[in-house]
C-alpha cells in the first residue's frame, strides 16, 4: 500500500504539494472540515478534482496528510540520555506560533472526526499513531535504562495527557498551548507520574 501511494504521489514536485497542504489547511482554517470540498481545493490550488482524487483519494487523506507535513521531521533518534531531555526534545519540534495553529486545526478535526469515520481512520493512522510511536520508543528506552520500572501503571497513560494537555489549554484556560506550558505540565504532572522528579 505505501508504494502504491508513493507511486500515485510520485507526479508531484515537493514545492507543489507543499503549496497544495498550504492550501488546504488556509481552507480548513477558514471554512471547518464540513464545509471544505475538493471543488475548493482545486480552484484554490489551480488543480482539477480528478488530479486531487488520483493523488490523494479523498478529502479525509488529504486534510490528514496535509497536518502531518506541516509537523517537523521524525526524531526518533532523539536520546538526551534521560527521559525528562527526550520529552522536552519530543515536545519542541514546534514553535509556540505553528503549535497555536495547528491545536485549532486539531481540535476541528477531532470534532469532525466523530461523524466521519474515513477522517477518524486517517486522523489515526496518519497523524496520532506515528507521535504515539516517537513516545513510545522514549518511555521504552527511559525503562531500558533504569529510569522508570517497567510495571508503572502511568506508562500507558503518558501520551493521553500530553495530548489532553495540549488539546484542553484553550478550553480551560483561554490560551493556547506553548512550549513553555508543555514543559512545565511535562515537570509537574507526567514525571512525577512515573515517579520521576523534575530534575531527573
Amino acid at each position: 500500500m505505501t508504494e502504491v501511494t508513493t507511486a500515485r504521489r510520485s507526479r508531484l514536485t515537493p514545492e507543489r504539494e507543499a503549496e497544495l497542504y498550504a492550501a488546504v489547511l488556509d481552507l480548513l482554517r477558514e471554512v471547518g472540515y464540513d464545509a471544505l470540498t475538493m471543488d475548493a481545493v482545486a480552484a484554490r490550488t489551480r488543480s482539477s478534482k480528478a488530479t486531487l482524487y488520483r493523488q490523494w483519494g479523498g478529502k479525509a487523506e488529504l486534510v490528514v496528510k496535509a497536518m502531518r507535513h506541516n509537523k517537523p521531521g521524525n526524531i526518533k533518534d532523539v536520546d538526551t540520555g534521560s527521559l525528562r531531555g527526550d520529552l522536552h526534545a519530543l515536545l519542541a519540534q514546534e514553535d509556540d506560533c505553528t503549535m497555536e495553529r495547528n491545536s485549532d486545526l486539531m481540535r476541528a478535526l477531532a470534532m469532525a472526526a466523530h461523524s466521519h469515520p474515513d477522517l477518524r481512520r486517517a486522523f489515526k493512522e496518519l497523524l496520532l499513531e506515528p507521535e504515539m510511536e516517537e513516545f513510545e520508543n522514549v518511555l521504552r528506552r527511559a525503562v531500558d535504562r533504569g529510569e522508570i520500572r517497567a510495571d508503572c501503571p502511568a506508562l500507558e497513560y503518558v501520551v493521553h495527557m500530553l495530548v489532553g494537555a495540549f488539546a484542553t489549554r484553550t478550553m480551560i484556560d483561554d490560551r493556547p498551548p506553548t512550549q513553555a506550558f508543555l514543559h512545565s505540565y511535562t515537570d509537574a504532572v507526567v514525571l512525577p507520574a512515573l515517579g520521576l522528579t523534575t530534575t531527573t
